[in-house]
């Protein structure tokens, strides 16, 4: 990258089965302007530029709808009309007054196939001409009332448009939505455990995870390897499939387990034996999940020289990957750890913090979450280069929409 530094994440909109309906892009200029007053005209240009001409928007939404927040300018100018419709849902941020102007911009989008969201809605009379053209409208759950969103659950019943819970942080809040009515869900919830009662972990995952144990040994066994991998017929099926891909072009099929474990090498075994038993322990969850762990893993991995961890790329691969392990099992991370008795240095980045393998973890999650304080903290103690970050979340993305 060149020039401005430009800095989109994502967050996943899910539907009432749990999966994925689109990503609402979450922009910043810069980490150094976020504390003064950013130009939201500005920001509304660049992530509309960027997302399609830097990023490229397949990478960022794997072919999802992208949501994009829309200043006046930006609306009144039609910048969003360089994406094309089928890729995008325009969000009418709730600090923009409807006058007449407005109301024509979105009326034109509308008829010419966009999609047409309100922000942040909080009813008042002066917005019945934008609630006629939305096809979804965004209920903050943060700064509402149990009483106001039933009330304007009610007040909507008959409406066209549909709802979009925005900002739900725990169970009972998803739960009331799913009562309501509402279509789409959005918040922290959806990465963090449901259930963090103390219950056993189904026997196939946790088979899954003392398997994960095994790769974490320093001491890698190939034999025992291979008899693990022999007596699930998945994992057999996934390694011949993966070793006999076209990446590896071998002018002979692999055909025996044992041949595949030796043609990839330690390392790389590692890393796809990871994968491979996290998908499985995912498979009975939204595939968000698995996406979101894959990115994380990805980018500790890709991150690793830049903060001075080189020879540790599959240590913090593996750390990544496992901090969504409780929202996976329905437990929280510090008991599963202990059952499936992970090394000392995992357990202190996943539980215990403050070791830099737990920084660079705290890293792609506050910038998965948009979190710029402390996305700003992060490179600020790593000494990185601004603009190293966004471009690994990039590739990391791309890597783990390909896999999942």
């Amino acid at each position: 990258m060149s020039g401005q530094i430009i800095y989109v994440a994502r967050q996943p909109i899910f539907d009432r089965n749990g999966q994925v309906y689109a990503y609402e892009l979450l922009y910043r200029s810069s980490l150094d302007n976020y504390f003064s007053h950013p130009d939201g005209d500005e920001a509304s240009s660049s992530v509309i530029n960027n997302s399609m001409f830097s990023f490229g928007l397949d990478n960022l939404t794997g072919g999802k709808t992208a949501f994009i927040n829309l200043t006046r300018t930006a609306l009144l100018k039609e910048w969003v009309t360089l994406i094309p419709k089928e890729l995008v849902a325009v969000e009418v941020l709730e600090t923009i007054e409807p006058d007449e102007a407005v109301i024509e911009a979105c009326r034109k989008l509308k008829k010419n196939g966009y999609q047409l969201v309100l922000d942040d809605f909080v009813y008042a009379e002066k917005f019945e001409p934008l609630l006629d053209l939305a096809d979804i409208v965004k209920i903050d759950f943060i700064v509402s009332s149990k009483e106001e969103r039933a009330a304007m659950c009610q007040r909507f019943a008959d409406k066209p448009f549909l709802m979009l819970a925005e900002k739900i942080e725990n169970h009972e809040e998803y739960h009331e939505a799913l009562a309501l009515g509402f279509t789409y869900f959005q918040g922290y919830f959806f990465c963090k455990p449901e259930i963090v009662t103390r219950q056993d972990v189904p026997g196939f995952k946790l088979n899954y995870l003392r398997f994960l144990q095994e790769l974490n040994s320093p001491n890698l066994d190939f034999t025992h390897m291979e008899a693990i991998i022999k007596h699930d017929i998945a994992l057999s099926y996934k390694l011949l499939r993966y070793i006999n891909s076209a990446a590896f072009g071998w002018r002979k099929e692999i055909e025996s387990i044992k041949q595949a474990l030796v043609m990839l090498g330690e390392r790389p075994l590692k890393k796809w034996a990871s994968l491979a038993a996290f998908s499985s322990i995912a498979e009975d969850k939204p595939p968000e999940l698995l996406v979101t762990s894959l990115v994380r893993a990805s980018f500790c991995e890709l991150i690793a020289v830049d903060v001075g961890m080189k020879g540790k790329e599959l240590d913090l691969f593996f750390i990544g990957m496992l901090s969504v392990v409780d929202a996976l099992v329905n437990r929280p991370i510090d008991e599963i750890l202990d059952e499936i008795c992970i090394s000392d240095d995992v357990r202190e980045a996943l539980v215990d913090g403050g070791t830099p393998a737990a920084n660079v973890l705290q890293l792609i999650i506050a910038y998965q979450q948009a979190d710029w304080d402390q996305v700003t903290e992060m490179v600020t103690l790593f000494g990185l280069d601004e603009a190293r970050t966004p471009e690994l979340y990039c590739k990391a993305i791309a890597w783990a929409d390909e896999m999942g």
